[in-house]
């Protein structure tokens, strides 16, 4: 059995007994292998985004967590790979970092074959627009839209003036032209307002929790941010 034929295995040993645990001495003898090319075979795993983790005790081993776990997926090699090019056009805008952790998963939830064909056409295709950077400041943004804390923001606005910023965020939207915009409650206009998130230098979430306001309150300011007349800061 060759390496990549192993890690499917393992996945597919550990799924099957889940939520029971599995040691490295009882895998390295199924797989007929040493225990320490399990220990790096496991961690290989990890890395790539296989919810495995290590239970401790003397019945202890590897365990992996069937909850956060894909079982073999079907698609074939060209499906397989225009979803891996759809997730790579996320270049550096909000939510990359999970496009490209998704699409670790995606590759190592598909049998060995479709696998290695999906990676073989993938090498064969190739994006010539660049996406357009965004400032690190968009991860901030992330969490405290998930925490649903207040974020205090410096933006530079349309005529240039830098100001400091207190907003409730309210949706993320990725408008025309490839820019993408926080639609929230600005404190210091007392009103939505829409922020270009390449004219935020800085963002930091705060402990406030943010009053709820459903995304539909924000819903107004969406078709200009879409069809390119946004009302912008």
């Amino acid at each position: 059995m060759n390496r990549t034929d192993r890690l499917y295995a393992l996945v597919e040993e550990l799924r099957a007994i889940s939520p029971r645990a599995r040691s490295a001495r009882e895998l390295a003898e199924r797989f007929e292998v040493s225990a320490r090319t399990v220990e790096r075979d496991i961690s290989a795993l990890q890395q790539s985004g296989v919810p495995i983790y290590a239970e401790t005790g003397r019945r202890g081993g590897y365990v992996l967590d069937k909850s956060r776990s894909l079982p073999p997926l079907n698609f074939t090699p060209e499906e397989a790979v225009a979803i891996a090019v759809a997730l790579d056009r996320a270049g550096d805008s909000p939510f990359s970092t999970q496009a490209r952790s998704a699409l670790r998963k995606l590759m190592a939830a598909m049998p060995d074959l479709d696998g290695d064909r999906a990676r073989e056409l993938a090498g064969r295709v190739r994006l010539l627009v660049e996406p357009e950077p965004y400032p690190r400041v968009s991860r901030v943004i992330e969490q405290a839209l998930l925490h649903r804390r207040v974020l205090r923001i410096s933006y530079t606005d349309s005529k240039g003036q830098a100001t400091e910023r207190e907003v409730e965020p309210g949706v993320f939207v990725g408008g025309r032209g490839g820019h993408w915009y926080l639609v929230g409650w600005c404190r210091s206009r007392r009103d939505v307002r829409v922020f270009r998130l390449d004219r935020i230098s800085r963002a930091e979430e705060t402990d406030e929790p943010s009053p709820e306001r459903p995304p539909e309150s924000f819903s107004p300011e969406v078709p200009g941010l879409v069809f390119g007349n946004p009302k912008l800061e």
